[in-house]
């Protein structure tokens, strides 16, 4: 999701969210986007300063943690490593995987991937039991 700032023809500014910025443009062309002000649909994107994260902000966030929080996040960090050690990656093909060990049409085992969020609420739905498992800065360097 992205926050864009906005602003209507009569100078009113808010703040909107999209999924993406062809979701804005596609719903300002069909008029769906207006100033919750005053109503007109003559809405621009206000100028807007980025965010951005540096390698900085980080340490700053890691230094403010307490002691306890360092030791969850060490449990955690290990909890994820063993699992991944002890479990069959499947890919984008989690869901399906997920869903033939739950119908027992294949061997019950560990597994983990990647599924989309319809996939996932669909094996809520279907009461397949998994859990997501956190991504940790240091898993995507």
């Amino acid at each position: 999701m992205i926050s864009y700032n906005l602003i209507c023809d009569g100078g009113h500014t808010f703040e909107a969210w999209f999924r993406n910025s062809a979701d804005f443009e596609g719903q300002q062309e069909r008029h769906l986007v207006s100033c919750p002000h005053c109503g007109s649909i003559s809405v621009e994107k206000a100028l807007m300063a980025p965010a951005v994260s540096t390698g900085k902000r980080r340490e700053q966030i890691a230094l403010a943690m307490g002691e306890e929080q360092k030791k969850a996040l060490a449990q955690l960090k290990e909890m994820s490593r063993k699992v991944r050690e002890n479990a069959d990656y499947v890919g984008d093909k989690f869901a399906e995987e997920a869903r033939k060990i739950h119908f027992g049409e294949t061997e019950v085992r560990g597994i983990y991937g990647e599924a989309t969020a319809d996939e996932a609420k669909s094996l809520v739905d279907e009461g397949v039991e998994f859990m997501p498992l956190p991504v940790f800065p240091d898993d995507q360097n």
